[in-house]
């Protein structure tokens, strides 16, 4: 037998020993970091608890006794483990580590290492292990909280005890327990599972000489002085407190404070989920506002608010590199989406088909009003104009409302027409928004109603307060537009009014442009200068509009 066969029972059991607890270590590393990898018989036991331990390191010890040669120590070992972890698991860089490690605890290479230059030699690095302290009385860990933990540190988290009086605790001593970890009892009394803890934590490093962190679990300040002398120890000290609905891990070495939330998250829906609830939403708030279109922004507010989940994440895991207002374009059986320019706020409804549907005997006829495309073209303002009034009518007859939303307007022009308003209005070369086009058309009335702009027709019954034949000097004409200004303002709620719309006002009533009627009074000059003019007008400037209010 050469001499590197020698037989293992000559050599000290302390390295027998040695050698069972690095490979139990590893095991227990496998079973933190990658439970997957153990067989699953093998996956529940409590690997962490010093029983199991030095159950596990004395069959190891007892195995490896048997063999009589190291590299039969080696190939046993290996067998071994195949009998523990799944196939894949015997090319992990662990193990491959621990092997190769074995393989240096020969006593023969270790005699030829030392007759060998040390600096030549890699040093291994010995493998740590963290602490876990709790004070179960002053803090609750819960499982997804540990696991947190367990990636804040570099070392497995492989010893974990609990300090409480257990008689008082309820189940706690055994969902603990369940959970691996150490239960140290003490008497009842105030601070005296803080005294026990501290006790025990300044002796760590003498208990467990290969703990390299340590996590000090207690919101209790009197702490403070256990974290610092572990730390002077050259342990990597964490102090774990609670505060609110939020765990502070505060890393004494670096200064750095983590914080994470116990409240756990809620669970993202299904897509199929979501568009139920965004429904049951867009119903309840149709019916509260008695408005048809809800904004996107308002939508998203009140689903943060009920579900406690912003839409962005709803997208972001069924969607990623998506937007909001995509995963209601992919829904067009239940939702329709408008927006009224490229930069303007979208608008959401839904898709009933009971709101187009009508008798049988004009089903057909409204059907096709409704969602197909117009054969004829559009060519001029006054057919857009004309286009859009049938529209209203429509409107006003199917739901015997008379004020309607412009964004609804917008909306049903699209779907007759196959195009939004916007484009329409730049085919025609028509300047300024929509709600300005409307205000220039003589059979369209334009109010302000809670911020949003509604249109209605207008009532044929109204006459011009005064005649074209009376407006015959200044003023005439003041007294008009300050008539004018006061149903603008009544009908807004605001005190200013844009000039361009107090001019288009001016043009339904009279019948022709302010600039005409300046010029049949001869006035000179500009509209804004016959304004300031005006002493029963104010006029004020932003940037380059202008806004005129009654004095």
């Amino acid at each position: 037998m050469s001499n590197h066969e020698r037989s293992l029972t000559t050599y000290d059991s302390a390295l027998l020993n040695k050698i069972a607890s690095q490979v139990c270590q590893a095991i227990i590393t496998i079973q933190q970091q990658q439970p997957e990898l153990l067989l699953e018989k093998y996956r529940k036991v409590q690997w962490q608890h010093i029983s199991n331990q030095s159950a596990l390191s004395a069959k190891f010890t007892a195995l490896l006794s048997q063999t009589r040669t190291w590299e039969d120590l080696v190939k046993k070992l290996q067998l071994y483990l195949k009998a523990i972890l799944v196939p894949e698991a015997l090319n992990l860089p662990i193990l491959a580590e621990l092997i190769a490690e074995i393989r240096q605890h020969n006593p023969v290479i270790s005699e030829l290492n030392s007759s060998l230059n040390p600096a030549l030699i890699p040093p291994l690095v010995p493998v740590g292990i963290a602490v876990l302290l709790l004070d179960a009385e002053n803090l609750q860990l819960n499982i997804n909280t540990e696991k947190f933990l367990a990636t804040i540190c570099k070392c497995p988290i492989q010893v974990k005890i609990a300090f409480a009086n257990w008689s008082n605790r309820g189940k706690l001593d055994i969902e603990l327990h369940e959970r691996g970890y150490d239960l140290i009892h003490v008497p009842a009394g105030r601070d005296n599972a803080d005294g026990k803890m501290i006790a025990f934590g300044a002796s760590i490093h003498e208990l467990y000489p290969n703990a390299k962190e340590v996590f000090v679990c207690s919101s209790d300040k009197v702490m403070t002085n256990l974290c610092n002398n572990l730390q002077q120890h050259g342990l990597t000290v964490y102090q774990v407190s609670q505060h609110g609905e939020n765990i502070n891990i505060f890393n004494n070495s670096t200064g750095k404070n983590t914080i994470h939330s116990v409240k756990p998250l809620p669970e993202i829906p299904t897509l199929e989920q979501f568009v139920l609830q965004v429904k049951n939403l867009i119903k309840e708030q149709q019916k509260l506002t008695d408005t048809y279109w809800i904004k996107l922004s308002q939508l998203s507010k009140l689903y943060k608010i009920k579900y406690e989940l912003n839409i962005s994440h709803i997208v972001a895991k069924y969607l990623p590199g998506k937007r909001a207002r995509d995963i209601f374009i992919n829904y067009p059986a239940d939702f329709v989406i408008h927006q009224i320019d490229d930069v303007g706020e979208l608008y959401i409804t839904l898709f009933e088909h009971g709101l187009v549907q009508q008798k049988d005997s004009n089903k057909s006829e409204t059907l096709n009003s409704i969602t197909s495309k117009s054969l004829s073209t559009i060519t001029s303002q006054l057919e857009l104009e004309a286009a859009l009034k049938k529209i209203l009518e429509e409107l006003i007859k199917e739901s015997k409302h008379s004020n309607f939303d412009i964004t609804v307007l917008a909306s049903k022009f699209k779907q007759k027409y196959g195009k939004p308003i916007t484009e329409q209005l730049k085919e025609l070369q028509i300047g300024g928004t929509f709600v300005k086009f409307l205000q220039s058309c003589s059979y369209f009335q334009i109010q302000l109603k809670d911020n949003k702009w509604e249109v209605s027709k207008i009532d044929s019954r109204i006459q011009p307060s005064v005649s074209f034949s009376d407006i015959n000097s200044l003023s005439d004409l003041e007294q008009a537009l300050k008539m004018i200004l006061i149903e603008l303002t009544q009908e807004s709620h605001n005190s200013y009014v844009d000039i361009g719309i107090l001019g288009i006002k001016f043009n339904q009533k009279y019948g022709k442009p302010i600039t005409k009627q300046m010029k049949d009074l001869q006035i000179s000059g500009s509209f804004v200068k016959f304004l300031q003019s005006c002493t029963s007008l104010q006029i004020q400037q932003k940037g380059n509009k202008y806004k005129v209010s009654p004095s």
